[in-house]
C-alpha cells in the first residue's frame, strides 16, 4: 500500500545531514558490525540455561488487547478504517471482537502456563476495560483481572508470578479525546491509572511493567503512519514520546506508594521495570551514509529511552529534524529492572536523499536471502540478542529478555528458534552481563496488530478461523520450553 511520503528529514535539512554524513564516517564508536556468529553445533549441544541463578524468571507473555477480545479503544476504532488508496488498516480487515477470546478462557492460558512449567507470566490489564471513563473504575473487571492473578499464584508445584503490564499500545477513547499520549495530562492519568491498578492488585502483584516499547508505538503511530493515531510527523513523535517518559516516571512513583503488600514473601513489594523493543542496525556498506543512518537510527530507537530514564532528563534526537533535552528528575530511579524485547535485526542502505517509501523511513532495509527469516519477513538473527544484552550490561539495571518470538505458523522453526536466543542469552550471561530472566512471546496466537491474524507467535496454536471453540493447541516448541523448565527445576527430569 502507498501513504503519504512526508519524509523524516526535510529537504531544507539535508545538506547538513550530508555534512553530518561524511563527519560521521571518521567519528569512533560509528555503527558497524560486530564480527559474532553462532554455530548451529554449538548451539545443540548447549545445554540451556545452566547455571542460572535461583530465582531466574522463565515465561511467557501477552497482551490484553491482543488476547482478550471485547475491548472498547483507539485500536478497536482504527480496526475499522482504510488508508486513503481503501487499504484496511489491517490485513483482511481482521478484528479483535473476539481475538483469541481471553477475557473468557482465561482458565485456558493458566493451564498452558502451568504445562509448560513457566515461574513467570507478563500479561497485560486493559486500561478502557478498567477505566472506561475518566475516574470511573469498573470493578467486575477489576474483579475479572483478580481472578486470573489468584489463579496463577495458586498454581503447584510452583506458583506463576504475574508480571502485570499497565499499558500496551491502546488507549481509552476519553484519553484519545483529549489527545492521547500528546495531551499534557496524559502522564497525571496514566499515574492515577496506576494508583488504581496498586490498589485492586498489588497484594498479588510484585513484578510491575509500566509501558511496553514506547519507540515502537511512535515509530509506527507517529512516524510511519501505520498505527493509530496514523500520523508522519517527527515533531508529534517526540512529543508523545517525551510524554509516555513522564508517565512511566509517575505510574513508578505512584505503584511504589500504593502497592505496600509483599506478595511472594521475597521482602520487596515491587519491582517496578519497563519493556524496551531493540532492533540491531548494522549498515549495509562502510560508507558514511550508511554507517551515518546506522547510527542514528540505534541511538534514537534503541539507546534515547535507558539514556534519558539513567540521566533523569529527557534527552531524544534525530539530527536536523527533531531534539529535546529537558529535565525529568523522576526518571532517575524509576526502574528496578530493565525489559528488552528482541526479534530482529536490520541491515540498512541509506534514503537520506532519495524516494524513502512507504514508511517515510531514511533508509532500505537490505534483506539477505542467505538468512532465515520469519512468517512475516524478519530476519532471524539470535546473534543481535547477544549483542543486545552485551551492550545494555553498561546500564545499571538487571536485564529480563521480556520477548522473544518468531511469527511460524507451520511450528518447525520455533524449537531451533527458542535454542538459538536462549544460547545467545546464555553466552551474554556466561560473560558477565545481569540477565535474570527470560519470557517467550507468546503463549498462545494471537492478534498482531496491523498484521492481523497472520502473524502466528504462540506455544500454543489457536485456529481462528476454523475452531468456534479457539481450543489452545501445543505445537513442538511446548518440549523445548519444558526443557528449560527441567533444566531450572521448575519441573521434574523425565
Amino acid at each position: 500500500m502507498r501513504h503519504d511520503r512526508s519524509a523524516w528529514l526535510p529537504a531544507r535539512a539535508r545538506q547538513a545531514a550530508l555534512s553530518l554524513a561524511l563527519a560521521g564516517a571518521l567519528w569512533p564508536g560509528a555503527a558497524c558490525r560486530r564480527a559474532v556468529t553462532f554455530d548451529r553445533g554449538d548451539i545443540d549441544r548447549h545445554q540451556m540455561l545452566a547455571g542460572a541463578p535461583p530465582g531466574f524468571l522463565l515465561g511467557v507473555a501477552t497482551s490484553a488487547h491482543q488476547i482478550e477480545g471485547g475491548n472498547r479503544n483507539d485500536w478497536t476504532e482504527w480496526e475499522k478504517g482504510t488508508y486513503p488508496d481503501g487499504a484496511p488498516h489491517v490485513k483482511g480487515g481482521a478484528t479483535t471482537a473476539r481475538a483469541a477470546d481471553s477475557w473468557n478462557l482465561w482458565p485456558q492460558d493458566v493451564a498452558a502456563a502451568a504445562t509448560l512449567g513457566a515461574n513467570v507470566y507478563r500479561l497485560g490489564i486493559e486500561w478502557s476495560r478498567l477505566e472506561p471513563a475518566e475516574g470511573q473504575w469498573d470493578a467486575a473487571a477489576a474483579r475479572r483481572y483478580r481472578e486470573m492473578l489468584q489463579a496463577l499464584r495458586a498454581v503447584r508445584p510452583h506458583p506463576i508470578e504475574p508480571m502485570l503490564n499497565l499499558w500496551h499500545f491502546t488507549l481509552p477513547p476519553w484519553v484519545v479525546a483529549r489527545g492521547g499520549w500528546e495531551w499534557d495530562g496524559a502522564p497525571a492519568a496514566f499515574a492515577a491509572f496506576a494508583t488504581r491498578a496498586a490498589a485492586a492488585f498489588g497484594d498479588l502483584v510484585d513484578w510491575w511493567c509500566t509501558l511496553n516499547e514506547p519507540n515502537v508505538y511512535v515509530t509506527k503511530g507517529y512516524m510511519a503512519g501505520q498505527w493509530p493515531p496514523g500520523l508522519r510527523d517527527p515533531a508529534r513523535a517526540a512529543r508523545a514520546l517525551g510524554n509516555l517518559l513522564r508517565a512511566h516516571a509517575r505510574a513508578a512513583a505512584a505503584l511504589r506508594a500504593g502497592d505496600r503488600a509483599d506478595a511472594d514473601g521475597d521482602g520487596r513489594a515491587t519491582r517496578i521495570g519497563l519493556a524496551h523493543n531493540v532492533i540491531v542496525f548494522d549498515p549495509a556498506s562502510g560508507g558514511p551514509l550508511d554507517r551515518l543512518v546506522a547510527r542514528y537510527s540505534d541511538r534514537f530507537y534503541n539507546r534515547d529511552i535507558p539514556d534519558s530514564i539513567a540521566a533523569g532528563r529527557i534527552k531524544l534526537s534525530l539530527p536536523t529534524v527533531v531534539s529535546v533535552d529537558e529535565p525529568e528528575p523522576e526518571l532517575a530511579g524509576s526502574l528496578d529492572w530493565l525489559g528488552l524485547n528482541y526479534y530482529t535485526r536490520r541491515v540498512v542502505s541509506s534514503r537520506l536523499f532519495g524516494d524513502r517509501g512507504p514508511t517515510g523511513a531514511p533508509y532500505e532495509v537490505i534483506e539477505d536471502p542467505a538468512r532465515p527469516h520469519n512468517d512475516l519477513g524478519w530476519e532471524i538473527y539470535p546473534e543481535g540478542l547477544y549483542r543486545m544484552l552485551v551492550r545494555f550490561r553498561e546500564y545499571p539495571w538487571p536485564l529480563i529478555v521480556t520477548e522473544s518470538g518468531v511469527a511460524d505458523r507451520a511450528g518447525t522453526a520455533r524449537p531451533g528458534f527458542i535454542r538459538a536466543h536462549v544460547y545467545a542469552l546464555d553466552r551474554a550471561r556466561a560473560e558477565g552481563v545481569n540477565v535474570i530472566g527470560y519470557m517467550h512471546w507468546s503463549l498462545v496466537d494471537n492478534f498482531e496488530w496491523s498484521h492481523g491474524y497472520e502473524g502466528r507467535f504462540g506455544l500454543f496454536t489457536v485456529d481462528f478461523a476454523g475452531d468456534p471453540t479457539l481450543a489452545r493447541r501445543p505445537t513442538p516448541a511446548v518440549a523445548t520450553f519444558q526443557e528449560l523448565a527441567r533444566n531450572l527445576g521448575l519441573l521434574p527430569s523425565r
